[in-house]
């Protein structure tokens, strides 16, 4: 654990606040536990929901490096933990013969660290001033067999390298697993870890997320915009919109200079909440202005109380 590590539950909630991550309390509890047990925290959601952000907001709060592993289709030892240097290895072979060393000798020397080329897995468990934060990004992505690879990383914190030795880590890194849920991930990587179910936020949270991120924005507007996107999340879409879309409409309306929505400017920008066209047909329109006529009704009733 990290000598900067919080002490509490809301110390917790305070550290990732302090650069504006807005946790529920049943997140900072799971992200204490993790940090306090040193269990890698397995986070889980919808795209967009703030997986990502978390580690990279508790490497700034913990003053850790931030060692990221994106995870997709095909991810192998190589690319993931080690690799070792095949063509300097085979440099030193001919140094080696040129110089008439011993074959004992010129095979003892080859699998070593000098050799070695250390991935995102490796490089968490290998010394630091401060445990790193080991970002491992939908896992969902990777096969199966990766997964099970996993699990001694998972379990003990090391990695056995059957050329060289296990290289066990000195101080456990913190773990942060996310997974989009394209496809199950197998029970035995979950049982190592904490896990959390990362929702949408709520309208008050959400609020309070956008006021963090895009602070120059009018309440007024910050309000609607809230209200949309919660809004759009009650219709049947194909891809609902994230907290990282309402983040990123809001600073595109900001650049727009709006101070409140209309039906044009909706329409126009759409495509920064929504990503496949058969949505956008579905909300432009007709169905923006109703919306936007109970927002600012909504909205009137609340600025009026």
């Amino acid at each position: 654990m990290s000598d900067r590590a919080p002490a509490s539950i809301d110390a917790t909630a305070e550290l990732l606040a302090q650069h504006d991550y807005v946790a529920d309390r049943q997140l900072a509890t799971a992200t204490f536990l993790a940090l306090r047990l040193q269990r890698p925290l397995f986070l889980e959601g919808e795209p967009g929901t703030g997986k990502t952000e978390i580690a990279k907001v508790l490497a700034a709060g913990l003053g850790a490096e931030l060692i990221r592993l994106q995870c997709y289709e095909g991810l192998d030892v190589n690319s993931a933990a080690y690799e070792w240097n095949y063509a300097r290895q085979l440099l030193e072979i001919r140094l080696g013969e040129a110089a008439h060393l011993a074959r004992d000798q010129l095979a003892a020397d080859l699998f070593s660290e000098r050799f070695l080329t250390a991935r995102p897995l490796l490089r968490a468990l290998q010394p630091h001033a401060v445990p790193p934060v080991l970002l491992i990004d939908e896992l969902d992505r990777t096969d199966e067999p990766f997964e099970a690879y996993l699990l001694e990383v998972l379990s003990d914190f090391q990695i056995s390298i059957p050329e060289w030795k296990t290289v066990v880590a000195q101080r456990p890194p913190t773990v942060i697993i996310t997974s989009n849920r394209t496809r199950e991930i197998h029970d035995a990587v979950k049982r190592r870890c904490i896990y959390h179910w990362v929702d949408y936020p709520n309208a008050a949270r959400e609020f309070e997320i956008v006021r963090r991120k895009v602070p120059d924005a009018k309440v007024a507007l910050s309000r609607q915009i809230v209200s949309f996107v919660q809004s759009l999340r009650q219709m049947d879409l194909y891809k609902l919109p994230g907290v990282a879309e309402t983040i990123e409409w809001s600073r595109a309306l900001l650049a727009l200079d709006s101070v409140a929505l209309d039906p044009e400017t909706v329409n126009n920008t759409l495509g920064l909440l929504l990503k496949y066209q058969d949505d956008i047909a579905k909300v432009q329109g007709a169905d923006a202005v109703r919306l936007l006529e109970r927002i600012r009704a909504e909205t009137a009733v609340t600025s009026d109380q």
